[in-house]
């Protein structure tokens, strides 16, 4: 074997590349000046700024590999140190101004969670509290037109050096969607990553401001915008909708279960039923229970620990109003007032998450 010297380590170690930065291991001034060549032994440290240093463990083989193919034969040490006074420091919150983020999830698509969040929202509003709702249904955004902002054009102002975008304002509420930045005729074919990148966008260049609520209109399901969602944000709770169907209600176990995962940990604020019963509007005490009975829903519950926020009917004036872009939460009716119910439990709902359980943080995912 060729006898080794330490810039024939240092040349080694050139050749690798810190991932993401398109710098080498020397470029970055990893390497510690410890090299110890013993015969046909060689270790040396690496210095990284952090001991979660998420490319730690690929780091470390990859120059180990390096001298290796340089010096074939050779034992190689590779030894892993912080570097002192170089921990990053934590970053601060996305969203400083912002009280509480509620998620507004469903399990299934069709249940009716973008109506029941663009309400809630309004009803918020209504009370006197600052509101801010983000259309986060990439492949299906409706607020714009459920709050009368279709073809609504965003503008930016500088903000303490950066760019941030304005959000569009309806009823008290101000609200940034991604069908703001496409064509409303066109379908949103985006890889996950794609997507993903959009959202983060929308909330950390939002001009958001002080918000008392900050909501979120979740896409139905379970996906990786989920993911980027709650490792983005540290969300307060989320709110459940669905409607007594069976086949929505399994689907709401696993939204559930996916927030009460121990890497997720988001608190479950409570279910809607939403579409409850059928009412006809002429006969306002009429009710038909078109899609199973509540004691279905309340099982769900019961099984969670957790309340049933607000029972919502099934009225035609809901959805005649989310399609002219005047939510009913706006109107004094007896179908406003479900809404209006709602903010008040959501209001309560949250006040006990805090009290009961310490700040939220963001998700961080392990390997």
């Amino acid at each position: 074997m060729e006898t080794m010297y330490p810039k024939m380590i240092l040349d080694a170690l050139s050749t690798v590349r810190y991932p993401g930065s398109g710098k080498s291991l020397i470029e970055l001034d990893m390497v510690a000046d410890d090299i110890r060549i013993d015969g046909d032994s060689v270790s040396f440290t690496l210095m990284f700024d952090k001991p979660t240093d998420p490319f730690r463990a690929s780091v470390l083989k990859s120059a180990e590999a390096a001298v290796k193919l340089r010096a074939p034969g050779a034992k190689v040490t590779v030894n892993a140190a912080v570097r002192q006074g170089r921990e990053v420091a934590p970053k601060p919150p996305v969203l400083p101004g912002v009280k509480n983020i509620v998620a507004v999830s469903s399990g299934k698509g069709g249940v009716g969670k973008s109506t029941v969040a663009a309400n809630l929202a309004v009803a918020l509003a209504a009370e006197g509290y600052r509101v801010g709702i983000l259309d986060a249904d990439i492949f299906g955004p409706s607020l714009p037109k459920m709050f009368g902002l279709e073809g609504a054009e965003l503008y930016m102002r500088e903000v303490d050096g950066r760019n941030l975008i304005i959000p569009a304002e309806a009823y008290g509420v101000k609200m940034l969607s991604i069908g703001f930045l496409i064509d409303p005729g066109s379908a949103a074919v985006w890889r996950g990553a794609m997507a993903s990148n959009a959202l983060k966008q929308l909330i950390e260049q939002g001009d958001w401001g002080e918000l008392d609520y900050f909501l979120i209109d979740m896409p139905p399901g379970t996906s990786d915008i989920h993911l980027t969602l709650v490792q983005t944000l540290g969300v307060t709770g989320t709110v459940v909708v669905t409607t007594p169907q069976q086949v929505a209600l399994a689907d709401a176990r696993k939204g559930i279960a996916m927030f009460r995962d121990p890497k997720i940990n988001v608190p479950v604020l409570g279910l809607v039923d939403n579409m409850a019963w059928f009412t006809p509007e002429p006969h306002p005490d009429e009710r038909y229970y078109l899609f199973g009975n509540d004691k279905d829903v309340d099982a769900l519950a019961n099984d969670y620990g957790v309340p049933v926020l607000a029972r919502i009917p099934l009225v035609a004036s809901i959805g005649e109003h989310s399609d002219s872009g005047h939510p009913i939460a706006t109107e004094n009716t007896a179908t406003a007032l479900a809404f209006i119910h709602l903010a008040h439990e959501v209001i309560e709902a949250v006040d006990k998450r805090n009290g009961d359980l310490p700040p939220t943080e963001k998700v961080t995912m392990k390997k």
